[in-house]
């Protein structure tokens, strides 16, 4: 979608991390989520959000805050447009937002599911939106879901023989290996946003996400058993 005007230049990501190491609770506008270094988010005086409203959101907004803060919340709210008249797709839906004038960076991603319309956003434009009684035009009804579409996440536990994508990915979600690396091949997964390789490692901090199945997060090694498997944990969001 296009904004209505420019935005300014957004801070980088080593600004944020400082200004959340100096105390303050930050968070961006909707990014692109391959273009956050990971790296920089390690660090044990720092807790942090990623948060698209899907679990394999390509457009997220990053929540950084200094530990010792409690938790706050992701900043993105997900939206279910219902038109009382079928006849529109995502593209019919997407123009029409358009028209209303909010900051491109404050609508996330746009879906189909079953005959109503899922939509991510933050900022100014989950106000506007929770205002809506019609679009373009069409009676609408708008209802606000919560953070996240899907079922929700899961901390699993499970054993794996390596720290292989495929491996770990297929665990994860409970589908078989070959099944996780066709997804691999045809470039419908991501590790940290970036198009995984199956024989790539995945490691602590790591978030793998797979199209049509949802997102593990990486959260660490338990421990290594007597015949070399890893028990790990994960979250697992569906």
């Amino acid at each position: 979608m296009s904004a209505s005007k420019s935005s300014p230049a957004s801070p980088t990501l080593s600004t944020l991390v400082a200004q959340a190491r100096g105390g303050r609770v930050v968070r961006t506008a909707f990014v692109e989520a391959d273009t956050l270094d990971r790296r920089l988010l390690q660090d044990d005086d720092l807790r942090h959000h990623i948060a698209g409203g899907f679990p394999d959101a390509r457009r997220v907004v990053l929540t950084l805050y200094p530990a010792h803060i409690p938790d706050v919340d992701a900043g993105v709210t997900v939206f279910r447009l219902s038109f009382e008249t079928p006849g529109w797709d995502v593209q019919d839906v997407a123009v029409a937002l358009r028209g209303l004038g909010l900051p491109e960076d404050s609508l996330g991603e746009l879906r189909e599911e079953r005959g109503a319309f899922l939509l991510a956003a933050t900022g100014k434009a989950v106000k506007g939106l929770g205002n809506l009684s019609e679009l373009g035009g069409r009676a609408l009804d708008v209802e606000e879901i919560g953070a996240a579409a899907g079922r929700g996440s899961k901390t699993r536990e499970v054993v794996v023989p390596s720290m292989r994508v495929d491996v770990v990915g297929a665990k994860g979600f409970g589908v078989s290996r070959a099944y996780f690396q066709q997804g691999v091949e045809a470039g419908k997964v991501r590790l940290n946003g970036q198009p995984a390789r199956a024989s790539s490692d995945i490691r602590e901090g790591d978030s793998l996400s797979a199209e049509g199945l949802g997102r593990i997060d990486f959260k660490r090694v338990v421990n290594e058993t007597r015949r070399g498997n890893h028990k790990v944990e994960l979250e697992v969001h569906r």
